[in-house]
């Protein structure tokens, strides 16, 4: 019996994400007395898999099959069940990602297992099954019971913190043993942008609303993205006048985002707004309403006119 994490790479390699989920999972794999097996499918070179064994991962599945490369949702479900099959996995986690949350329902009904989407804790109790997760846009938790022998979860992001251990893992090839019928999808060209972060990737984004005040006022926060590295957003009030572009929006109804910093400029924090940010590690709100509800959820806030406070930080950041 072990634990089974399904670990996403971009471009062969892993990122924050995939070690937190590995984390996650040998932390519940201690709880059960059970081990870690992470599953990776795509080409992905040995040193880089290795990287899993030293966040708890003691043996290492590798689906090295350029077949995969077109993301095809029934494919990917169907050998991920298969290796959960053959690991006899009680619990079988994904991240809370676009990916994971099209996968594990999929997985769930092949494994005839109970499914929670976004979790946010490590289960409190083992025997009934209970774990915590998100509801209402990230603005309460509940407590969910699963009584099904196989439990598929979807961890969200920066909800737990990353433990090394030292150790190693063994890298095993594994072949799910799909026809070429399965693999539906092929892709037959791939556009990336180039020249900007992307705000999916971002571990610091920063964002504007409507208290910039208008479209000529973005240099500020374009010259602070370019000293961080950061990626760049928006709300949708923004986009929807036109000064942002629409791929900037983040929200319930654009963008979900899970940076390590987020800061809001202008924003006043609206419902919608939080249900796409609310799972940044930290969020930094600038606005000169003191009442304004961001900064209900906002970790460090400034009161102030962010026209007069975008300068400051700019040259606080390059004095660092």
């Amino acid at each position: 019996m072990s634990i089974l994490v399904y670990t996403e790479n971009w471009d062969g390699k892993f990122k924050k994400l995939s070690f937190e989920l590995v984390s996650y999972a040998a932390a519940i794999a201690k709880e059960m007395g059970s081990s870690v097996t992470a599953l990776s499918i795509g080409e992905v070179a040995d040193n880089e898999l290795n990287k899993l064994g030293n966040f708890g991962a003691a043996k290492v599945l590798n689906v090295n099959d350029s077949r995969y490369n077109s993301f095809d949702n029934r494919a990917l479900s169907m050998a991920v069940a298969s290796a959960a099959q053959a690991e006899d996995a009680k619990v079988v986690i994904f991240a809370h990602t676009n990916l994971g949350k099209a996968i594990a329902p999929r997985v769930a009904i092949k494994l005839d297992a109970g499914l929670v989407s976004g979790v946010t804790e490590l289960p409190s109790n083992f025997s009934p099954f209970i774990v915590q997760k998100k509801v209402f846009t990230g603005k309460s938790f509940t407590n969910v019971q699963v009584d099904a022998d196989v439990k598929v979860l979807t961890f969200s992001q920066n909800s737990f913190e990353l433990v090394e251990t030292g150790g190693t893992a063994e890298i095993v090839a594994f072949d799910p043993q799909l026809g070429d019928d399965i693999f539906a999808t092929s892709v037959k060209e791939t556009n990336k942008v180039t020249g900007k972060v992307l705000l999916t990737d971002a571990e610091i984004v920063i964002s504007g609303g409507r208290g910039m005040k208008g479209p000529e006022n973005w240099a500020g926060l374009e010259e602070m993205a370019d000293l961080l590295k950061a990626g760049l957003a928006c709300s949708r009030p923004v986009s929807d006048e036109g000064w942002r572009p629409h791929t900037e929006h983040v929200g319930q109804t654009g963008k979900i985002i899970a940076p390590n910093l987020y800061f809001a400029f202008g924003i006043s924090g609206a419902i919608q707004h939080l249900g796409g940010v609310s799972s940044s590690k930290v969020i930094v709100a600038i606005n000169k309403d003191p009442e304004a509800p961001i900064f209900e959820t906002a970790d460090y806030g400034i009161v102030g006119d962010v026209q007069k406070v975008i300068p400051q930080l700019i040259e606080g950041i390059k004095e660092m």
